[in-house]
């Protein structure tokens, strides 16, 4: 039963509208997710990683509509809500930590003023107890002198200090479903796992569940419970991170673990890229999408959309290769 999710999409489809045409950037997307749970949602550029998460916000553009299928999250039904209604419980019940800190903090407003506004916004704290909810939120997400921090500006803090103060953002009225959109694309390697770490700690102190997007499979290895490989605006491969990691069974996601550097091996290899180009979406192909890159494209894979094979009650993919060896 629905009810039991804390995030049920079934089917979506959504589209962009645009002078060019009808941009189709989901197609068929299903993802359920219970409290507490961590789900990653993998794939390169353009896949629909962003848009799939967003969808749940209802923060699609002005020409994106959803045309298909529902999207349901905590009780609520996003795709029926009007703007007015989703804003209640955006930020409240559902936040995003964006990828660049820099440009989504506004840069006249001190810190402290930005993390006030969420808690003003959607909790009766107001005047003093805004502020100290405020530092309290500083110290939460590990920054030093945090009495300090509220009056300075965005321009005044580093990189992995701005990623933090947008943690804090999210995090101030405790909502259920935190969204990471690439939240260590720029941030350097030794403060990127300081943020996954801390993400990993306060998931564990509030028992919220995050989707954490990324187009690198090497982030979610150690934190993700359940993994959703996107091509092309649908799920090739979803199952558990070990599924993934150890058992994968589409071409596309066999292609993203052998770009993965290795470093152990002796001697020095060359990394081998996924060839071609992504798909328009502005005529998307009648089979598999990621056949014209695909080494071992059979001609079924051209003309029809494969379904889905099963290989546990979690794991499954869509790919003809698998087809005869799974359950529909």
């Amino acid at each position: 039963m629905s009810e039991q999710y804390l995030v049920n999409i079934q089917h979506e489809k959504l589209s962009f509208f645009t002078p060019a045409g009808e941009v189709k950037a989901l197609n068929d997307v299903t993802i359920q997710m219970k409290e507490g749970e961590v789900l990653g949602i993998v794939g390169e550029s353009g896949s629909g990683k962003s848009v799939t998460a967003y969808s749940i916000m209802g923060l699609t553009a002005d020409n994106g509509k959803i045309v298909g299928g529902t999207v349901e999250f905590n009780g609520h039904r996003i795709d029926q809500m009007t703007e007015k209604e989703v804003r209640k419980i955006r930020g409240k019940e559902v936040s995003i930590i964006f990828q660049d800190p820099m440009t989504s903090l506004n840069p006249v407003y001190t810190i402290g003023n930005q993390i006030e506004e969420a808690i003003k916004l959607h909790t009766d704290k107001k005047g003093k107890e805004a502020k100290d909810r405020a530092v309290e939120l500083l110290k939460l997400v590990g920054i030093n002198e945090p009495e300090k921090r509220v009056k300075q500006y965005p321009h005044e803090l580093s990189g992995g200090m701005r990623q933090r103060v947008m943690i804090a953002i999210a995090l101030a009225c405790e909502p259920k479903l935190l969204i990471a959109d690439e939240p260590t694309t720029a941030l350097d390697v030794t403060i990127q796992a300081q943020i996954l770490e801390l993400m990993q700690e306060l998931k564990n102190k509030l028992g919220m569940g995050i989707i954490l997007i990324t187009h690198d499979l090497g982030v979610v290895a150690s934190m993700c419970d359940r993994i959703a490989v996107m091509y092309a605006g649908e799920i090739v491969e979803y199952g558990d991170t070990d599924d993934i990691f150890y058992n994968p069974q589409h071409e596309y996601t066999k292609g993203l673990l052998r770009s993965i550097p290795k470093f152990h091996e002796q001697e020095y290899s060359k990394l081998i890229p996924i060839e071609g180009q992504p798909v328009d979406m502005l005529n998307p192909p009648a089979g598999c999408p990621f056949a014209p890159r695909c080494d071992s494209c059979m001609k079924v894979c051209l003309s029809a959309k494969p379904g889905k094979t099963y290989f546990n009650d979690v794991h499954y993919s869509r790919c003809w290769i698998q087809k005869k060896g799974g359950n529909n």
